[in-house]
């Protein structure tokens, strides 16, 4: 009988064929792997060279820094806007989309439907839409339709408005910031921008890099002493008739600038809509006129310091001074017989303040008017500053009338900052500080604190205090008592300029201007008031003295300076009156 073969089991032939077929499986898997990455750098290739439109190379805006006033308060910030476009070759339904599009971004529904049925790799549908609008077509993105592309746009943005809109400057489409801080600190608040390629193959995925953080700018800017300032000065415009016009709100002990308004101004964003550019500016430190007697306070005081006159000088007043081929003249046109310091100030004489710069000279009379900065930017960080025109002996302009017209304020050319900067002088016992609009700036979480810098020290203390006291005079007793606050002491002068024309000086306007500071035995604040041609009265101690008054009112309330009775009676116990303001 013949033996039987015994066949191998199902197991028994499974467990032979395994290896055989992890092998294969193996070397399949490997073949496919090495297609796919061939297909992908083919795809890639072919992109690249045939179809070069679908990258694009962008710039990355790091997040600009904000702006503060001096408490916190938002005056610049960020906000986004977005570029909206499409792939039209990627869109399954065209008439749809369409629809729904138009509707979100306010276009032609026939005309978008023509791009969205186009040959193009990419169309632009909206190059810049609000924030409502971008998140609408992000939502239909993520609902399926992956063709479009969406770019975010960092946009500025001014919450307060118009409100210190010179003084903040703007930052165009370009994202570079212009004119005021946003120009003169460009740099700090941009941070470093990158560069990245992005792809228009919406399911390419988008860059993720950020941007560096700028720096933030806090300023030395009241917002309330701001809006209060530019309310005074639009209704200050309205009242007297005037074109135009500035005041700045300073502490004289520091320099630092606590409101600066001119008019007209414009809207930050929407500074495209101002037709003339000019309007950009700020007047305050870029616009130069001729100050009129306002200068006087400076003259006296360079005088005195100088010992070319005493605080007890007279003079016999004339009523005019025929010298250097010219004939000065005192406002009034009357002759005031004899007067002394004091009265050349309280009642403003031409002919007074001419007589005390032939006195001192034309070498001193210059170098005090340098050493209080005439001639000179006073260095405030804000961009275009001016730096006034102020003729010398040797300058080819320059001619002996000069020495005597410049005493009182005409003939020499200065920025109302310039202004009110020199007067700051005789408020800070002698010292001239630098004008500051940046308290601090806040760098990665660091912060650099600005500090006080004295410009100068053009006169003594003793000299400051007196010429202080004839600027009380002038208020209480003389021409310019319409600027009397009751229950404070305030010194202050005024100053009618005429205005020069191609030829000579005009006979029909004015340039009139109020400088005070108050308490005057101690200055907590300085202004100074200035309108182009007004035709409410024919002297600044009929228009601008009052307004002075005015605004002074609620400035004490506002900076919480307490009068002169309170203030005596805190000091009589110890207290300072710093201590007690916010």
């Amino acid at each position: 009988m013949a033996s039987v073969q015994q066949l191998p089991s199902r197991d028994e032939m499974f467990n032979q064929r395994l290896p055989v077929i992890i092998i294969g499986m193996l070397i399949i898997s490997a073949l496919l792997i090495l297609k796919l990455i061939s297909f992908q750098q083919l795809s890639a290739d072919v992109v690249n060279e045939l179809s070069p439109d679908y990258n694009r190379t962008v710039k990355l805006a790091s997040a600009r820094g904000l702006i503060y006033d001096r408490s916190g308060q938002r005056l610049a910030v960020n906000t986004v806007e977005y570029r909206i476009g499409i792939s039209p070759n990627l869109v399954a339904n065209p008439q749809r989309s369409a629809t729904q599009l138009s509707a979100i971004l306010n276009l032609d529904e026939l005309e978008t439907y023509k791009a969205l049925t186009s040959d193009s790799q990419y169309v632009l549908l909206a190059p810049r839409v609000d924030a409502e609008q971008g998140q609408q077509v992000e939502k239909l993105k993520e609902d399926g339709l992956t063709a479009l592309q969406i770019e975010k746009i960092p946009r500025r943005n001014y919450p307060q408005g118009t409100v210190a809109a010179q003084i903040l400057g703007f930052v165009g489409g370009d994202l570079q910031g212009y004119y005021g801080v946003e120009g003169k600190f460009q740099d700090q608040l941009v941070g470093r921008p990158r560069t990245e390629v992005v792809s228009d193959i919406p399911f390419d995925l988008p860059p993720q890099q950020e941007a560096d953080h700028g720096s933030d700018i806090y300023l030395t800017i009241d917002r309330d002493i701001q809006f209060l300032i530019e309310s005074e000065l639009a209704y200050s415009i309205d009242s007297t008739g005037a074109k135009s016009g500035t005041i700045i709100v300073m502490n004289p002990r520091t320099g630092d600038i606590l409101g600066m308004a001119s008019s007209p101004s414009y809207d930050p964003n929407n500074f495209q809509a101002e037709k003339d550019p000019n309007v950009w500016k700020n007047p305050a430190i870029s616009n130069e006129y001729e100050p009129g007697s306002v200068m006087k306070v400076i003259t006296v005081a360079s005088a005195i310091e100088n010992h070319s006159i005493t605080k007890d000088w007279t003079y016999n007043d004339q009523g005019e001074l025929d010298m250097a081929g010219i004939q000065v003249k005192n406002w009034d046109l009357k002759a005031h017989g004899v007067v002394d310091t004091t009265g050349v100030l309280s009642q403003s004489l031409n002919v007074g303040a001419a007589t005390i710069s032939l006195a001192m000279g034309p070498i001193d009379f210059y170098k005090f008017m340098s050493k209080f900065g005439f001639g000179h930017i006073t260095g405030v960080n804000l961009a275009s500053e001016a730096a006034g025109t102020m003729h010398v002996p040797g300058d080819p302009d320059w001619s002996e009338s000069n020495l005597l017209t410049n005493a009182f304020g005409q003939g020499v050319a200065v920025t109302p900052l310039q202004m009110i900067t020199a007067v700051s002088a005789i408020a800070n016992d002698g010292l001239m500080m630098q004008p500051n609009i940046v308290s601090k700036i806040v760098t990665n979480g660091q912060e650099n604190i600005s500090q006080p810098i004295a410009l100068s020290h053009p006169i003594s203390t003793e000299t400051a205090h007196i010429v202080r006291d004839m600027m009380v005079a002038a208020v209480q007793n003389g021409l310019d008592d319409t600027a009397a606050l009751p229950g404070y002491t305030i010194a202050g002068k005024t100053g009618t300029a005429e205005i020069s024309g191609p030829v000579k000086y005009r006979s029909d306007a004015w340039i009139m201007t109020f400088i005070g500071f108050l308490p005057a035995d101690d200055p907590q604040v300085i202004v100074l008031i200035k309108l182009d041609e007004p035709t409410s009265g024919r002297w600044a101690s009929q228009v601008t003295a009052p307004i002075f008054k005015r605004l002074a009112d609620r400035l004490v309330v506002l900076m919480e300076i307490p009068n002169d009775e309170t203030r005596k009676a805190l000091q009589t116990q110890g207290a300072v009156v710093e201590d007690i303001q916010h």
